[in-house]
Formats: C-alpha cells, structure tokens, sequence
C-alpha cells in the first residue's frame, strides 16, 4: 500500500481506455504471501509487482525465472499463464538505466566504477544492471563489510567490497554513485569526481538530502522517481499486452500526485 506503482498503472489503464484494474496487496508476512501466489495460480490475476520485502520470495516461488531476475536474486514482475504457472522477471535494473540515460545522460556508465552504497536486494538488481550495461567495477559499500562481500561472491569478477571507511577510496574515479541503503547517514561526497552523476533510488522526497548535497556540489542528480516509472512500463506491458503511450506524461501527473510539482 506504500507504492506508488498504483497510482502510474491506473493513470495509465485510464488514459488509454484499457478494461483492466491494478491493486495493491498487503500480506502480512512470508506465509501470507505464499498464500497469495497460490491464490492467483488460479483466480484469473494477470500479475504481480512485487515490492519488499517479498521480492527474494517471489523469485523462489516461480516455475521459470528470467536470467535477469537470476542474476538479480530477486522478482519485482509475476505473471500467471492458464495453467497456472509463474513466471518471474526483474525490471529494476531496467528502470535505473533508463534513469540515468534520461537524468544524466552525460553519465557513460560504461566508462568507469560505480559505487552503490547500502548491500541489500535493491543493490543486487542494481549491481546486475550495472554489469550487463558493461561497467568495469562496481563498488558495494556498507556499513558491514560482510554483506558487502556477499554480493562480491554473489557476483564474482567486476564486483568488490567496501566499508564505510573506506568511502573515499571507493568514490575516487567513480563515476557514478547510487544509493540503494534503507537508512542511515550518508558519506559526504567530497571524493567525487566532478563528472559524477548520484542516484537516490527513492522517490519519498524526490529530492532527498542525499541529492541535496549532490547538487550542492554540482553533481548531476537521478531521482527515484524516474526509475519507478520506467521499471514499471515493462510490467505494464507483461500484464495488458501494449506498451504505456509514451506521449503521456505521467511524471508530471506523478509529481502532482506526491505534492512535488
């Protein structure tokens, strides 16, 4: 019930005349959502998008999983066939690059590290993303270096761990930096290049103080908002069959919506 998401799907499902309804659910914990996914096996609901703390869940509930969603270690996408089948597909990552091309498209992020801070399942997606988008090093840095090194052996080559004394080590040379941390101060930013781009992945403020510091330093900035409303236009997709009409604005619509306009 705290999503956003929807808001954008019924924005859209109305301007585009389509029959459909999209509604949120709120299972209390993991047996609840265990019980909604049998219940839509077979209750005729197209899909899911799946928000924390259920996405690892929804991942290992699937029949057949994407290798973006493998990679990821997490579901934000369910859909349910006739036979009662779930398929499980990770759209995050796509909605963070598409961020970053539309926000800071000077941002090459194939051209040098990026650091995401914070080691939890929205930095994996993240991390994946990155590698696939061809990144030459992501930088995972967290408080406890141990869950920072989970994604190092989650991943392998390309990925190393830092804590937070080691910030200013992993910021330099960097070249972009993303917040996927659910809390907690933020490292000052003074190591940055000034060709650095910085994401906050949340969009409740749109600007937070993270970004807030960012652009006192002349950074270019990428708000959550954006990555929330392109991951979900694949989704939209999966669940009605047709594309969101790109000459709607739904962001516009969006910022109103949260009293950011």
């Amino acid at each position: 019930r705290h999503s956003l998401s929807p808001f954008l799907h019924t924005a859209w499902l109305r301007q585009m005349g389509l029959n459909g309804v999209y509604a949120p659910f709120a299972p209390r914990d993991e047996h609840g959502f265990d019980r909604l996914i049998l219940s839509c096996r077979s209750n005729g609901i197209k899909g899911l998008n799946i928000t924390a703390p259920f996405k690892a869940q929804a991942l290992a509930l699937a029949d057949t999983v994407t290798g973006t969603a493998k990679k990821a270690g997490s579901a934000n996408l369910l859909t349910f066939d006739e036979d009662g089948y779930v398929h499980a597909d990770s759209t995050d990552g796509h909605g963070l690059i598409r961020a970053f091309e539309m926000q800071a498209p000077a941002c090459d992020l194939a051209a040098a590290p990026a650091v995401i801070l914070g080691a939890g399942g929205a930095a994996r997606a993240a991390a994946a993303a990155l590698l696939d988008k061809g990144c030459p090093e992501v930088r995972i840095v967290n408080r406890t270096l141990a869950r920072a090194e989970e994604l190092v052996f989650a991943f392998g080559k390309g990925v190393t761990a830092f804590d937070l004394t080691q910030v200013s080590r992993a910021f330099a040379d960097a070249g972009a930096v993303i917040n996927a941390a659910s809390g907690g101060p933020h490292p000052p930013l003074d190591a940055l290049p000034d060709a650095a781009a910085v994401m906050d992945m949340t969009y409740r403020p749109l600007k937070t103080a993270f970004l807030q510091s960012a652009e006192a330093r002349g950074l270019a900035t990428v708000d959550g908002l954006n990555m929330l409303i392109e991951q979900a236009r694949p989704s939209f997709q999966a669940f009605y069959g047709v594309e969101p009409w790109p000459g709607f604005d739904i962001r516009a619509l969006a910022l109103t919506f949260l009293g950011e306009a």
